[in-house]
């Protein structure tokens, strides 16, 4: 609670400062972020001119566009006189992941949160520095518990993003570790200890002992993954874990009945790849408790027993739940039920149709959908079909389909299906291609340059090489949203209330909020439920490629961070956002500073803990401030 609590207090940091959000200078600010490179030079000028306040947006602007040749405009503010300006260059750096001689600095910073920042950037730093190991060793030792853990955050950094080939660490950085969880008892620099440990290939013993007793069972579960071992443990956290790493067919027979979805379906999983007993997963079919229990053993039945599945893949290959539905095409593929495969494959529901589709036939019939899920599943498909060139005009015609309809966010239906359309050397597929040089979409240009470039031998350049500046809420209504939170009901589950980050990410909240407030996200559902890690969902197509929003969304990553309980954008790549949200069951810092966090859960976790597959939001309700709380006065 303490470290949630901490986490919302990140938005009071914009409250030091006298000016009120969204007046000009924060606009103008605002505006040349979501600008990226072409808004930089308004962004140099605010670093150079402005009050600390728009200094501080202004740094964190510039280390969002992640341009290491702006790294110099930004090292003057390290020494600026305040201590938010210095923290914001710093994390600007870390965004950026560029190298800097922080030993003088961070001998004379005083701020813990400075310190921690700075130990943040050094982690991140690419190359690293020669000092960085030491460095953030000695950082583990710092006066402030702030300052510790971005040490500790430093550390992890440093050996995830250096990786390949494994970073050697010396003797003194891992006595340092561990005598570092000995001492400190917070769950965060404990969880970075441990992942660093990990990731250095530490397996101390002494230290594993303890995380096993912690009472975080965060904390637990990263222990359990070094030392894989069966144990019993009041947390679904650690209960899943344990499962996952330790199976045997009788312990998933009993863990079926567990009280956590997340567990007791990752024991019907495992009934199948051990392949254990049939007599243990057929009453899970026929009077399992719920139809994602029934589904999962149907599948695990056709992994132990293929001969014994095909009849409940029959009798289930018409369930009224098209999820169900998914299940079965899945289970039919495992023991080759081609009927099956066949009627599914032209099933109304978009998503039955890609896990059935197994011919170029059904490949082609996908790309006249409106489903972009299903559009890309056909094109993907029909890569290296010997007959590619007759299916040539149903190709053309979704590219032309999907390019008129004007959204942004439709990039990988269309990329799968320019890509097969390039596989074609004709004058029809040049033409198109070279018409694509010109796409609104700097990936689609690019993809058609590089082959344009392939077939002709001659450099072909993309002539759009960025993404268009997308439409911002209105300052106003950003402004509006200053201390609001959201309800979001989830049929039948309850109510999950969160906190948004106006302070951290802005835009993202407003377009978020202008969704919710449009109903837009009422009566979708979560389709990706990933235990120990994310749920995801808000996709009209209950997919991860029909998008909620038409123009992509710009990152807006910084210090916000995926710790558990908070509410991400789902993306496929830098500044790709498409409104889809995630929620994360744990604390997942790979995801910091690659992945916009525009909400912390308040109250609810236990809501978010038992969603499942299919769940639905009912609705998302915006709950703003009265005028005299949730805004400033102007000074």
């Amino acid at each position: 609670m303490k470290r949630r609590a901490a986490y919302a207090l990140l938005g009071l940091l914009l409250s030091l400062f006298p000016a009120a959000a969204q007046d000009p200078a924060d606009r103008a600010v605002i505006e040349a972020e979501q600008a990226r490179d072409a808004g930089a030079p308004t962004l140099l000028a605010a670093i150079r001119n402005g009050a600390p306040r728009t200094q501080m947006l202004a740094a964190r602007a510039l280390g969002r566009l992640e341009n290491p040749t702006y790294r110099d405009a930004l090292v003057p503010l390290l020494n600026s006189p305040d201590p938010h300006v210095r923290r914001a260059a710093a994390g600007a750096l870390a965004q950026m992941r560029v190298p800097n001689a922080w030993t003088p600095i961070i001998a004379v910073e005083r701020d813990a949160s400075v310190r921690a920042a700075i130990f943040e950037a050094i982690g991140r730093a690419k190359p690293p520095a020669a000092d960085s190991e030491s460095l953030l060793a000695a950082g583990l030792k710092d006066a402030g518990s702030e300052a510790r853990a971005g040490a500790a955050r430093g550390l992890e950094s440093l050996l995830r993003l250096n990786s390949k080939p494994p970073r050697h660490v010396g003797p003194a950085t891992l006595t340092a570790l561990h005598q570092a969880f000995a001492a400190y008892r917070g769950e965060e620099i404990r969880e970075l200890i441990l992942l660093t440990m990990h990731a250095a290939g530490d397996h101390d013993s002494a230290t594993l002992t303890t995380a096993l007793a912690d009472p975080s069972a965060q904390v637990r579960r990263l222990a359990l993954i070094e030392t894989r071992q069966w144990v019993r443990d009041p947390s679904p956290l650690v209960r899943y874990e344990a499962l996952r790493l330790a199976p045997t067919c009788d312990r998933a027979a009993t863990a079926v009945s567990d009280a956590s979805d997340h567990v007791a379906l990752l024991a019907a999983d495992l009934l199948g790849t051990l392949k254990c007993e049939a007599a243990l997963i057929e009453p899970l079919i026929s009077a399992g408790r719920s139809w994602r229990m029934r589904a999962h053993a149907l599948v695990a039945l056709a992994n132990a027993d293929p001969a014994k599945a095909r009849g409940p893949i029959s009798a289930m290959a018409a369930n009224p739940t098209w999820q169900v539905r998914t299940y079965v095409a899945k289970a039919a593929r495992i023991v080759n039920d081609t009927a099956v495969l066949a009627k599914l494959s032209r099933d109304e529901n978009p998503n039955v149709a890609i896990a059935a589709m197994t011919t170029a036939d059904d490949a082609t019939r996908a790309l006249t959908s409106d489903h972009s899920g299903l559009i890309r599943a056909g094109a993907e498909r029909l890569k290296d079909t010997p007959d590619l060139k007759d299916r040539l005009p149903q190709l053309f015609a979704a590219f032309n389909r999907l390019t008129a309809g004007g959204a942004m966010t439709v990039r990988d239906p269309r990329m799968a299906v320019l890509a097969r359309i390039g596989e074609i050397d004709s004058r029809s597929t040049g033409d198109l291609l070279r018409e694509a040089l010109h796409d609104r979409d700097p990936a689609v240009a690019a993809l058609a340059a590089r082959i344009l470039t392939a077939r002709t031998g001659a450099p072909v350049a993309p002539q759009t090489t960025r993404l268009p500046i997308p439409t911002l809420p209105p300052a106003e209504y950003i402004r509006g949203l200053e201390g609001a939170s959201a309800r979001i009901t989830m049929q039948g589950l309850g109510t999950i209330t969160v906190d948004l980050q106006t302070a951290e990410a802005p835009v993202t909240a407003g377009v978020f909020a202008q969704l919710a407030e449009a109903g837009k996200y009422n009566g979708l559902t979560f389709h990706r439920i990933v235990p120990n890690f994310v749920i995801q969902g808000g996709s009209p197509g209950a997919d991860e490629y029909d998008a909620r929003s038409h123009e992509f969304m710009r990152d807006e990553a910084g210090f916000a961070r995926n710790v558990r309980g908070s509410i991400g954008i789902s993306t496929r790549g830098r500044d790709t956002g498409d409104a889809q949200i995630y929620f994360n069951l744990v604390d997942n810092f790979r995801l910091d500073r690659d992945y916009t966090v525009l909400a912390t859960i308040r109250g609810g976790l236990d809501v978010m803990d038992r969603v499942q597959e299919g769940d639905v939001i009912d609705r998302i309700e915006i709950v703003r401030l009265a005028p005299a709380a949730g805004r400033r006065k102007q000074q």
